[in-house]
């Protein structure tokens, strides 16, 4: 059973712990490097992308995540977590940095702000899946080493490169499980 750390900076930790282990992994709250560096993947949660770079930045967290990222640790992120894991970003705040990893653009509150949040059904690699959108973002461009695995009238939603995983949605607040336990075979090197 896979050890995985939902950074605990901001956003819906709690209902990604309960998703990792409804999909059989050893899930727990993580905010500090050393903490980081014993579990075997990392999701990295919704909330707001400014929000999460700021603090990702005082708790001196951003250079060793790109590292750790870069150096193979699977990583997942939600909504936020898919603007943090991508390598470009439109509609940025000023000096908006991210951890990378995935060659794609993401574009910030894409969808809408908060009032425009909505739910519906996509197709994820193909079968239907019930999303909820928060101010989310979208892919804008995806790079030749990314897999599209979701997209919404023709918007991608979801991707995955190697080790890592990015939705623009929250899969976390749903009672499918699907996204967690694709994410828990890839840090188990199943999938």
């Amino acid at each position: 059973m896979p050890a995985i750390g939902v950074l605990a900076l901001q956003g819906d930790v709690r209902e990604h712990l309960l998703a990792l282990e409804e999909a059989g992994a050893r899930a727990r709250p993580v905010r500090r490097l050393a903490e980081i560096e014993a579990v075997d993947g990392l999701v990295i949660p919704g909330g707001e992308s400014t929000t999460l770079w700021r603090l990702t930045a005082a708790f001196d967290l951003l250079d060793p995540l790109r590292k750790l990222i870069a150096g193979g640790l699977p990583a997942f992120g939600s909504c936020a977590g898919m603007i943090m894991l991508a390598e470009r970003l439109e509609d940025g705040a000023e000096g908006q940095q991210t951890l990378g990893g995935i060659d794609m653009t993401v574009r910030r509150n894409a969808f809408g702000r908060q009032v425009d949040s909505f739910e519906r059904e996509v197709a994820i690699a193909g079968e239907p899946f019930r999303a909820v959108f928060i101010r989310a973002p979208w892919v804008e461009r995806a790079g030749p080493a990314v897999d599209v695995i979701g997209e919404d009238e023709g918007r991608i939603i979801a991707v995955r490169q190697g080790t890592l995983l990015a939705t623009a949605f929250h899969p976390e607040l749903t009672p499918d499980r699907r996204i967690h336990e694709l994410f828990v075979s890839m840090v188990k090197g199943t999938s």
